[in-house]
């Protein structure tokens, strides 16, 4: 994808303080001194077999690009691909169960657009609001920065474990629950304490492709702890009967070049490392001034939030994991 992004042209505005130069989750246009708009998009095909939850999980899913540049989402529209062969009573509980997240979001939809095709795919375009001085990018983390994150990892692989049939119900649930948890929690909390430099959702390129692209934004290199990792334990126990996502092995070889992982770090962690999460939590890069602040801060959030580790001058690789 990114070597058909390259063949694109080069459009410029000077009022676009983000656009496709980095790998950012939304753009951000500036409007006027005090106002500047986000502006996202995304959709997937079914994780569980429910409308209305699938609903719910696309819709925070599409909804927290906005929350990774510091904004609030305002507006929603569907977007929907829908096979004739299904009751459109099914489509009825998807978008019911997008409406719940938007809501909840503090946006509205407006309306949206369907077309006809053999598999059920749903998502959101989302407009929201930022203050021009406020964007957070994903490639301004700095040097002596800790770095948190918002929800545990291991989505992709329950996931999987449920596609087959194979997750018990504990598993299911834990799962559901963060996807369809909103990142807004985890950004109100950042607006409360602030010392945040820089910050991205951790979705299909995995917590090290996400973190790579921080690291590489920002010209520094990331160190993560493995033993800090906050996991689904039911991830591990799957990912070592081999119930490990192909977008996990996508991002392995992708990031081949940029990372190390110790000797030390087990296998069925590694593959945690790598996993796409649906719906994933916040990866913030915080002043260590502010970081014990932050993440008590969000011990009043949904989801289990962990400092995971540190920002350090660039080395040979852009993200160690230790």
């Amino acid at each position: 994808m990114t070597q058909v992004l390259r063949q694109l042209p080069k459009m410029k505005d000077e009022r676009l303080i983000v656009g496709l130069e980095t790998s950012d989750d939304a753009a951000v246009y500036k409007i006027n001194e005090e106002l500047a708009m986000i502006q996202t998009l995304d959709f997937f095909t079914p994780v569980v077999d429910d409308p209305f939850t699938f609903g719910q999980i696309a819709a925070t899913n599409s909804l927290s690009d906005v929350y990774a540049m510091g904004g609030d989402p305002k507006l929603a529209m569907n977007i929907v691909c829908f096979p004739n062969c299904l009751s459109p009573d099914v489509l009825a509980e998807i978008l019911k169960g997008g409406a719940d997240k938007v809501k909840e979001a503090g946006a509205v939809v407006v309306g949206g657009h369907t077309v006809e095709d053999e598999e059920p795919k749903y998502g959101l375009s989302v407009s929201g609001f930022i203050h021009p001085d406020k964007v957070l990018t994903n490639s301004n983390a700095k040097v002596g920065d800790l770095l948190i994150i918002t929800k545990p990892l291991g989505l992709g692989i329950i996931n999987t474990a449920i596609k087959g049939e194979l997750a018990d119900k504990d598993a299911y649930d834990i799962a559901v629950k963060l996807m369809t948890t909103l990142n807004k929690y985890g950004k109100e909390a950042i607006d409360k304490v602030g010392g945040v430099s820089s910050l991205t959702d951790v979705t299909g390129f995995g917590l090290v492709g996400h973190g790579v692209e921080m690291a590489k934004g920002s010209g520094v290199t990331i160190k993560i702890d493995h033993k800090k990792l906050p996991i689904i334990p039911q991830a591990l126990e799957y990912a070592s009967m081999g119930l490990v996502p192909a977008g996990a092995y996508a991002n392995r070889e992708h990031t081949a070049d940029d990372i190390y992982i110790d000797k030390k770090v087990p296998k069925d962690v590694e593959d945690v490392l790598f996993d796409p999460q649906t719906s994933g939590g916040l990866l913030i890069s915080v002043k260590e001034s502010k970081a014990r602040e932050l993440l008590e801060a969000l011990k009043d959030t949904p989801t289990e939030s962990a400092i995971i580790g540190y920002v350090v001058e660039r080395e040979d690789k852009y993200l160690i994991v230790e």
